[in-house]
């Protein structure tokens, strides 16, 4: 894989609130790196982030597709039971 310097790029724009832009030149600041650096670390994170989310909805799509699920009275009444003195295992 190639390393940031030799990576190639395109400039994304994106209009960002005064608060969240102080934010970022504050932790550029504090980490002595380029504003650059920390909106492409930001726009990594968030991206794993979201492929992660795709991923698990995608396994739990087929979770569905195969038949496998919980029925809903069953994890209500294990939701209600917790804050008892006796509460239900949790349901399968």
């Amino acid at each position: 894989m190639k390393n940031d310097t030799q990576a190639v790029t395109r400039v994304l724009t994106a209009h960002v609130p005064l608060p969240i832009a102080d934010k970022v030149d504050q932790i550029a600041a504090r980490l002595e790196r380029s504003r650059g650096w920390i909106m492409k670390q930001a726009l990594s994170a968030w991206i794993a982030q979201e492929e992660e989310r795709d991923r698990l909805t995608q396994e739990a799509l087929a979770d569905v597709d195969a038949g496998r699920v919980i029925d809903h009275q069953a994890v209500q009444a294990w939701a209600d039971s917790l804050g008892t003195d006796k509460p239900l295992p949790v349901p399968r």
